[in-house]
């Protein structure tokens, strides 16, 4: 297998907690973009499994029987291991060091005023029993940027306080240092944002059920269109409709390439005479004709799962290496090195 080879291109890092398959929201949001970038850029993609029982430690199978899983979804969508580095976080414990010496280095008070992690401990209804895994992910996430020396992060906006206080971290560390050891990182927030749920909800989410997978079959992608969110006002075809909040529209404007007879079909759509039904035609149409190929090359990927692994387990030794020649530059740093 060729492997990347090691060059001065900007580094990017980015990843997904493995914890079920990927879908249309991580198409849109990240994946189209990562096989874009991997020409341009040392690419590093992390499946942060060990971040995933941050809130999974219930049900660690779902966690590592999706790391492959997500693999797979990677390379259908065309993530090419020969570009891109693939690996898996749990495999590299130089992350989990450089997280325990991160810690130290911030309060729990600022780790609770993290707007991100304020947000999703409301969302899973955590409350004060938080796991403390969970609320220190923040530093946890610094150690993974810092550990690459990535210098872009793509996250959704959602995430950008993440990456604030990684650069919180780095500066604070650089100063202990008395030297720029490690180097801050940008938030690259893709053009088309978070997708909503096809039932309308503010998240595509799998924990919702309201998602249309990667490897979706013809026959649930058809199934998945019909149940669409549109317009609750538009009742009677001769009924103008509105784009606002309008599921099928979102859809159609992030995957359909056709954007003049688009556009034709929204001034329709807003003026009356148009059915919805005829809307989710098309929406269907882009959507199977979009998944098709990402579908046939993710079954003849799956057929040999040990290929899957090989291309983990290369791509995480890589890996390993980078990530130790940080940690070793952090602990003489730190007056770690004694032998």
């Amino acid at each position: 297998m060729s492997q990347p080879a090691s060059n001065s291109k900007p580094i990017i890092l980015t990843g997904d907690r493995p914890t079920g398959p990927l879908h249309l929201g991580h198409f849109v949001g990240s994946l189209r973009n990562r096989v874009s970038y991997q020409d341009d850029y040392q690419q590093f993609i992390m499946l942060a499994d060990s971040q995933a029982l941050t809130d999974n430690m219930e049900d660690t199978n779902k966690v590592h029987r999706n790391v492959v899983e997500v693999a797979l979804d990677y390379m259908a969508c065309g993530i090419d291991p020969a570009k891109s580095t693939i690996l898996i976080q749990s495999q590299i414990p130089e992350l989990a060091e450089l997280t325990f010496y991160y810690l130290n280095m911030v309060t729990v008070a600022r780790l609770e005023r993290n707007p991100t992690v304020k947000q999703e401990i409301v969302l899973r209804g955590f409350e004060r029993d938080i796991p403390a895994g969970f609320l220190t992910y923040p530093a946890s996430q610094a150690a993974d940027i810092s550990a690459f020396k990535a210098t872009i992060v793509p996250v959704g906006e959602d995430q950008i306080p993440m990456i604030e206080q990684t650069n919180e971290i780095v500066r604070k560390f650089n100063r202990l240092a008395n030297k720029d050891i490690l180097v801050e990182c940008k938030a690259v927030v893709p053009e088309v944002g978070r997708l909503p749920g096809i039932d309308g909800k503010a998240k595509m989410s799998k924990s919702l059920g309201n998602v249309i997978n990667l490897g979706a079959s013809a026959a649930e992608i058809t199934a998945a269109v019909k149940m669409i969110y549109t317009d609750p006002l538009h009742l009677k075809v001769s009924d103008p409709g509105h784009l606002e909040g309008n599921v099928a529209f979102i859809y159609l404007d992030a995957f359909d390439t056709d954007k003049a007879s688009l556009q034709e079909m929204k001034d329709h759509y807003v003026r009356g005479g148009l059915g919805d039904s005829v809307v989710k035609k098309r929406l269907e149409a882009v959507l199977q004709d979009m998944l098709a190929p990402i579908r046939a090359r993710r079954e003849e990927l799956a057929k040999d799962k040990g290929y899957i692994m090989q291309v983990l387990k290369e791509g995480t030794m890589r890996a390993r290496e980078v990530a130790a020649r940080t940690t070793d530059e952090v602990k003489a740093a730190l007056g770690l090195n004694y032998f």
